[in-house]
């Protein structure tokens, strides 16, 4: 069966995994505030700190998916956009509470790591699923599972990362923040091309062309004009 070649544009695919980094960052930094903050104030920064991390996880996918392109026009469905972006606050969600913990015992690092796992998968393929066009994507089934192996691989490094951070000193918090905000930077962005690697377009499939909330066409590059 022949399928088509995607293309991707580097500077863009270095932008994302420049915002899932500095997702990271923010989130490593969330993580501090809900730990050490009193219950009140600290329910505030994982809701706030959930919507934040959430949103940047998500933003990478669809920088991402911009970096993506195929000779036919492609389009996303409003509501399946969303809701991957749901996913993506909730995984945020499942990971602050879980940072804000007194400890992290193996169960809650297996457990945690798996639903994470679970939601970032959910995050990924919702936004795959919310691409308009036919026939549908056709899936690689041994890569769709290697993604879903980094997502909880990157989620349990987020964790761990999260703890091992309490005990470094204050004078070398920041270098190592930074290290750490890349290394799962590069997870997450990991995971979302060994998803789209799994994906195949067959020849002759047609999208839709129109944006979320239809406020504009896609170009056969998949750039979205007014």
């Amino acid at each position: 069966m022949a399928y088509l070649t995607p293309h991707y544009d580097l500077t863009l695919v270095a932008a994302s995994v420049l915002i899932a980094s500095f997702a990271s960052y923010v989130a490593l930094d969330l993580a501090k505030r809900v730990r050490d903050a009193n219950r009140s104030v600290a329910l505030t920064w994982w809701v706030g700190g959930s919507i934040a991390m959430g949103t940047g996880i998500w933003s990478m996918h669809f920088v991402g998916m911009l970096a993506f392109s195929l000779p036919i026009a492609l389009g996303y469905t409003g509501l399946l956009t969303f809701v991957s972006w749901a996913a993506a606050v909730a995984v945020s969600a499942v990971a602050l509470g879980l940072a804000g913990r007194g400890s992290l015992t193996l169960a809650r690092l297996a457990g945690g790591s798996l639903v994470m796992g679970a939601g970032i998968c959910a995050m990924h393929y919702t936004g795959m699923a919310a691409l308009d066009m036919f026939p549908p994507i056709q899936w690689n089934t041994a890569l769709v599972a290697a993604s879903a192996a980094v997502a909880v691989a990157a989620s349990m490094a987020a964790l761990l990362i999260f703890f091992w951070l309490r005990g470094v000193s204050k004078h070398r918090e920041l270098t190592y923040q930074v290290a750490a905000a890349i290394v799962m930077g590069l997870a997450i962005s990991g995971m979302h091309y060994t998803g789209m690697a799994a994906a195949g377009f067959r020849a002759g499939a047609a999208g839709s062309g129109i944006c979320p909330g239809g406020a504009g066409r896609l170009t056969g590059g998949g750039r979205a004009v007014a």
